[in-house]
């Protein structure tokens, strides 16, 4: 049993108290009640911390604190506090305000948790940028200026479509790097890509839209948001030239696709498949999906312009700074056409984070975002160089894909590997990595999805050689 310290009450009694932070307790007496106020005070307490809306190591207002909160004496919840504590519930000490004692509790049921993960060795899963190099400083150096200067208009819910700062940022930025043809009433912030997708399509299908096609193999998570949407979804197929846009269904309304670097086989939609896409959107009225996938990487060969350019009626572009910074800044944007940007308009789920919309304004505008890239580049290139002669050396028979550009290569291996097995024994040695299957391919070759952008090059190479010895 917790006992009160033997001066306690009478240092509560006696002392002024001291001003500090006021915390705030969902508790109320009333004296039309049945019981003291006294009794009150401790029933309301015990309740709390046994159906464990009070957690172990709450801390509780101070008795002044209390006291006024409740328009009682302080006498009445000093005493209230020192019975608890001699029941067990709280626990005292001199100088600090009292809180509730762990072994009070009742055992709460806990929510289904994420599951468990072991510590990797050797990380090579993919989509994952190295955040480590994330730039703190200038990041926030801007989010200061930001909260600063904000105004009273972005501090209230302001345009759903986003803060005009950063879409006028973005206008020019996508135009100069990507060769998007974009202007700030037709660009949209969004949580990242996946909500934009999301918006995307329930848009359309406001709009009457039915059918929309999802390059195969990609990520699975687009069929469920469309799905979700009230769209059908249908399989997209890919091979090395990219998406087989004569394999679409002729009652296609959009398109999902990631031209300049396919996640995840890495390759880039060929220029006589972009003529193609772009004459079957023009003749159907239908719409592509660009998905501009990690597309500021790329090493040994030309950036690759955005799809949307080449006719900005049929093609919505997609960004994010996902793979740029990081994923926990839960930034996106769109560049739609203007019928489609009216629909998007009145969406409810549409909006992002005000103030980051304003810090990242700052942070395109100031050229801290071109530096970051560029410093990025040489970091990546020197990792994917590091993976290529890693798997040269580990896996000779292995065939590479999608090493031009991107975060991640493609490996398909040679003769017969199980790669449900593979996984379960490289995860067991403490390497993440990923297969196609992974991305719903299971016909064809077995093969790897390893990233490179998390480890340094002397852990990619010893990392592939171990992975070597796993596929035999």
């Amino acid at each position: 049993m917790v006992t009160v310290p033997p001066d306690w009450y009478q240092r509560q009694v006696q002392s002024p108290g001291r001003e500090g932070v006021q915390l705030e307790l969902l508790l109320s007496v009333s004296r039309e009640r049945a019981g003291t106020l006294r009794g009150q005070v401790e029933q309301g307490l015990r309740t709390a911390v046994r159906d464990g809306s009070l957690r172990a190591g709450a801390v509780l207002p101070s008795t002044r604190d209390l006291a006024a909160q409740l328009g009682v004496s302080r006498k009445i919840v000093v005493d209230a506090y020192a019975q608890l504590a001699a029941e067990g519930y709280l626990t005292m000490r001199q100088g600090a305000r009292p809180r509730v004692a762990s072994g009070a509790l009742r055992p709460v049921a806990e929510g289904a948790g994420p599951p468990s993960t072991p510590s990797l060795r050797f990380d090579f899963r993919p989509s994952r940028p190295d955040v480590s190099a994330f730039p703190r400083e200038a990041w926030a150096r801007c989010l200061r200026e930001a909260v600063g200067e904000i105004n009273t208009e972005d501090l209230g819910y302001g345009d759903p479509l986003g803060v005009p700062a950063l879409r006028v940022a973005l206008a020019d930025h996508l135009g100069r790097t990507r060769g998007v043809v974009a202007s700030p009433g037709l660009t949209v912030v969004t949580n990242g890509y996946l909500h934009g997708l999301g918006s995307i399509c329930h848009a359309l299908r406001a709009r009457g839209a039915r059918t929309i096609a999802i390059e195969h193999p990609g990520n699975p998570e687009q069929t469920a948001i469309a799905a979700r949407a009230g769209l059908t979804p249908v399989r997209a197929p890919v091979d090395e030239l990219g998406l087989r846009v004569a394999d679409l269904p002729g009652d296609v309304d959009a398109v999902v696709v990631t031209p300049a670097h396919q996640h995840p086989t890495g390759v880039v939609l060929a220029p006589s498949r972009r003529a193609e896409l772009i004459a079957l959107l023009r003749s159907r009225g239908a719409l592509a999906i660009e998905d501009d996938y990690d597309a500021e990487y790329r090493y040994d060969r030309p950036a690759v312009g955005a799809l949307q350019g080449l006719d900005p009626e049929h093609v919505v572009y997609c960004g994010t700074t996902s793979k740029v910074l990081a994923p926990a800044l839960r930034l996106g944007w769109l560049v739609a056409p203007p019928a489609l940007t009216a629909a998007l308009r009145a969406l409810p789920e549409l909006g992002s984070a005000r103030v980051e919309q304003l810090a990242f304004a700052r942070f395109v505008e100031r050229g801290d975002l071109d530096r970051h890239l560029r410093r990025m580049r040489l970091r990546y290139r020197r990792r994917r160089d590091a993976m290529v002669a890693a798997l040269a050396a580990s896996l000779p028979s292995a065939e590479l894909h999608g090493i031009a550009a991107g975060l991640h290569v493609t490996v398909a291996l040679p003769g017969v590997v199980d790669e449900p097995a593979l996984l379960r024994v490289a995860r067991m040695r403490g390497i993440g990595l990923a297969t196609l299957a992974d991305y719903g391919h299971t016909s064809g070759r077995p093969t790897l999805i390893l990233g490179y952008s998390q480890m340094t090059e002397a852990r990619i190479t010893a990392g592939v050689a171990e992975l070597a010895t796993l596929v035999g």
